[in-house]
């Protein structure tokens, strides 16, 4: 896709997201590499539901801004997702409602936040791995994610919100998209008997569909 699509493909997806309640306000941000090895990113303070294509920043592989408005506070996060994950082009960040409600929980597992509750969580989200608390815009931020993006294309950060990276913009949304959706499950599960993948399920599905 041309820069231009990739642009408009941002805005579009960002608009979904908002208009389904995934985002709010100017929370959350979303990125895609582009084959020079530049990438774009939403602005901050943009809102994902109304984003102008022609506006949202270009940086260079360094994350120093080309072009276009301001960046997110938060571009660090991207790259160094990037960084770590040469295969991602896209990453999507966000602070929806139920994936921050998980975050915030007292005991979870922070190598692998969730049960295996469905097979398209384990096929799409993969283990989630928590990032301890920073506040946000704090660099050290960036090295604690880095830290765990080798292994996780999917993270949660601690009384914050998901970060995601896939192959495709696309990919990441639904990536995302799943993961909040399982969070929600988990939520509504709590406290009632509950029947889980299997530990030889969940080995199957990842045999089968290799992250």
């Amino acid at each position: 896709m041309t820069e231009n699509l990739l642009r408009e493909e941002i805005a579009e997806l960002g608009k979904s997201l908002y208009d389904r309640g995934l985002a709010h306000g100017s929370a959350g941000n979303i990125s895609v590499k582009l084959a020079d090895g530049n990438w774009l990113l939403t602005p901050t303070n943009s809102c994902l539901g109304r984003l102008d294509p022609a506006k949202i920043s270009k940086l260079d592989g360094n994350g120093k801004l080309i072009n276009g408005d301001p960046p997110s506070k938060e571009a660090f996060l991207h790259l160094a997702m990037y960084q770590e994950r040469a295969k991602s082009t896209a990453v999507v960040h966000l602070h929806s409602l139920h994936a921050v409600a998980v975050s915030c929980l007292a005991e979870i597992d922070a190598g692998d936040v969730f049960p295996p509750i469905t097979a398209y969580a384990i096929m799409q989200v993969g283990k989630l791995a928590l990032v301890p608390y920073y506040p946000p815009g704090d660099q050290s931020l960036a090295d604690a994610v880095r830290k765990l993006a080798g292994k996780h294309h999917a993270v949660l950060l601690a009384n914050h919100g998901p970060v995601v990276a896939g192959t495709s913009l696309t990919a990441a949304v639904n990536a995302i998209e799943e993961l909040e959706q399982t969070a929600q499950l988990m939520l509504l599960l709590q406290g009632r008997p509950t029947r889980f993948l299997t530990a030889g399920q969940v080995a199957e599905l990842n045999q089968r569909f290799p992250s």
